[in-house]
């Protein structure tokens, strides 16, 4: 009796021998390869890109007078783009002589590996981008004015019963700290947003592909 269309595609693509629907297993190879060859490339564009504002970022923030924002955001960009190399090498040493349903599966654990991670560092990440903001435009450039203590004179004028806490009002602080709360607490939010906008289409069509490959295998 001639074997169900079902088991054919399961055999064809769960053995890189199978010989009995190679046009089927062909089309399975394709789809697996073509899936995470253009998540390598987005992905690498980003590490490329990352680089390259760290690098635009330092000069043009030591030029406009707020270093104390370009450093600390050029040291951190730097290590989300070394972050990003190195999960990059293991994208890379994934098994590509594997049968179509394991590369998938490998290529699957490796993004939520990569998501988690992303998830738990966007929690310090965002927070540490403010923080360096707040520098940047408090302390000013090296050497001169602060225009922060600038502005803290200003407001004591209008306000000379203004409370204060190590030298900084204390409504200012509050705020400063909230804004860093909240940011700490839906930082791995945003930086899931962050990946859905980037790779979100793809990672939809690796659901698709692998969900009709589990079908097929409990076929």
């Amino acid at each position: 009796m001639e074997k169900s269309i079902e088991k054919i595609w399961k055999e064809g693509f769960l053995k890189n021998d199978a010989l009995i629907a190679p046009k089927i297993n062909d089309l399975y190879n394709q789809k697996s390869i073509d899936i995470v060859d253009k998540f390598r490339r987005l992905y690498k564009i980003n590490i490329i890109g990352i680089t390259l504002f760290a690098l635009i970022l330092l000069p043009i923030a030591t030029f406009v007078h707020i270093p104390y924002m370009g450093i600390p955001m050029f040291l951190i960009l730097m290590s989300v783009a070394n972050f990003g190399m190195k999960f990059k090498k293991k994208l890379d040493a994934i098994n590509k002589n594997a049968n179509s349903y394991q590369y998938l599966k490998s290529f699957n654990d490796w993004t939520k590996e990569m998501m988690a991670f992303n998830t738990k560092i966007s929690r310090f990440l965002y927070p540490f981008v403010f923080l360096s903001m707040v520098a940047g435009f408090w302390f000013g450039s090296f050497g001169g004015n602060i225009p922060g203590n600038d502005f803290v004179n200003r407001l004591l004028i209008e306000f000379p019963d203004m409370i204060m806490i190590f030298g900084l009002p204390l409504f200012g602080v509050i705020g400063l700290l909230f804004i860093l709360i909240l940011l700490a607490v839906f930082g791995g939010k945003i930086g899931e947003w962050d990946l859905k906008i980037g790779y979100g289409r793809i990672l939809k069509r690796l659901d698709a592909l692998l969900a009709d490959m589990e079908e097929l295998r409990t076929a």
